[in-house]
Parts: structure tokens; sequence; C-alpha cells
């Protein structure tokens, strides 16, 4: 197909990597950015524009990558009659684009992305159109990128997925940031703990998280928190979130099945 990406940071840039990847030809990239749209465009070896009125009208599909909050004011500046519009963001209505064609839906891709990334990450698309067939088109899109069966998701599914993926995702994150920080000023390696890490996210594949807590909190084991926080004195953010976590786990109601 023929793409033109709305969009230049790092969801746009990992899309269209994805989708030139699946030998499909990206035509435009624009971004308000000029910059960062024209570096993408010599990567791609494509033209690139920041203004809404240059974006071209021969493509196929158009995908809008942008911030949330500027999806409504871009979709209004667009005439694209008869031309699939999809956004990428989990929480807006697709409905937010009925200004710039009757093609309009949601092509949503579950995943951590940064422009930066050496490696293309495995995607998780879900989709959502207005009409069968932009649904069609977008899950033919999805499906060629990711190899696996199409995922179809409403505004209200696709709200609840991005909550669980803050969990999931930027939470720990954040975790691991505070551990290579402590692990840093300690003298300590980080890379140590990615044993550990990973281990734990391998078991994942077939064990569930509830069965998998262990640590001080989930026994009560009292002696060794105070010991860690006597550790944490000098490190404020860390031991108020240390002490936060440690009473949600000593108060975290486990399944009887994983009870010791």
């Amino acid at each position: 197909m023929n793409i033109v990406i709305i969009g230049s940071g790092n969801v746009a840039a990992v899309l269209g990597r994805k989708l030139l990847k699946a030998g499909h030809e990206i035509i435009q990239i624009y971004g308000r950015n000029a910059a960062a749209a024209s570096e993408l465009a010599y990567e791609w070896n494509t033209e690139s524009t920041n203004y809404t009125s240059l974006i071209t009208k021969t493509g196929d599909v158009y995908l809008i990558a942008i911030a949330d909050s500027a999806i409504g004011a871009l979709a209004g500046d667009l005439r694209l009659n008869g031309k699939i519009v999809a956004h990428t963001a989990a929480a807006v209505p697709m409905e937010i684009l009925k200004a710039a064609t009757e093609h309009y839906g949601v092509f949503y891709p579950l995943q951590s992305m940064r422009k930066e990334q050496d490696r293309l990450p495995e995607l998780m698309i879900y989709t959502e159109g207005a009409d069968a067939y932009t649904k069609n088109i977008l899950d033919q899109l999805a499906a060629s990128i990711t190899g696996s069966p199409v995922h179809t998701a409403d505004l209200d599914k696709r709200s609840k997925l991005h909550v669980a993926a803050v969990f999931a995702s930027n939470f720990t994150n954040y975790l691991f940031d505070l551990a290579e920080s402590f692990c840093k000023k300690e003298g300590i390696a980080f890379q140590e703990l990615l044993p550990l890490v990973q281990n734990t996210v391998k078991r994942l594949d077939h064990e569930s998280p509830a069965g998998m807590q262990t640590g001080p909190a989930i026994r009560k084991d009292l002696d060794t928190i105070r010991r860690h926080q006597e550790l944490l004195k000098a490190y404020s953010e860390h031991l108020a979130v240390y002490n936060f976590l440690t009473d949600a786990l000593m108060k975290h109601s486990v399944p009887e099945k994983y009870r010791m």
C-alpha cells in the first residue's frame, strides 16, 4: 500500500520502519518539526512537508501518529474524502477523524517505542474502523507487519489496555531506573540484576504474576525490611517508593492457590 505518515516522533518512526520492511511504500511524511520529518524522509527515501495543505492526496492509508491533544485540530485541516485515515492513539475516539474522511479508524500499536531503538520491536496492533471497508484495509495492514492474528479494540478496550500497559511497562521501567541509580551510587553494576529481570519476564510466558511474587514484603519479613530501609535513608525518593510498595504488598491479597 501507499502510506502517508503524519507525525515524526517515536511511534511514527517505528511504524514507518515496520511498514517499509513489510513491503509497503511511504510516499510522504508530514511533521510540524520540519527537521525531524526531513530526517525520516531521507532515511525512507521519500518526501516530507510541514504544511497540512501540502499533504499529498495520492495515498491509500494515512496514519496519524501525533500527540493525542493535537489529533482533532489536525483532522479538521485534512480533506481526504475516499481515503482511509487512522490515528494510533489508545484513548482517543475514532470519531475525531470524521471531518477528514468517511473512512476513518484506529491503528493502535500496543508497544513502548523509541525511534533510537536498534532493533524493531514486535508489535501488537489493535484496529477499529468506521465501516467494513476501512476495518478490512487496516486489518490487512496490521497483519502485514505483525504476522499475527488481527486484534480488534474499541475505545473502551483500548483505554483499559493502556492503563494495564502503564503498570506493566512505564511503572516497571521507573523501578528499573531507581534500581540503576541506586546501583551506580553504591558501586554496583546494574547488569548484575539482568539475569533476575530476564528470568522474571520469561516466566510470564507460562506463569501468572500472582504466583511469582517473592520477597520480604510478601513474606512479611520485618527484619529484612528494616535493614533495607536503613540502607535507603540517604535516598528519599527510593525510600518513599520502597515504603509504599512494601506496604501495598503486605496488604496484597494473594489467591489461595498461590499461598504457601
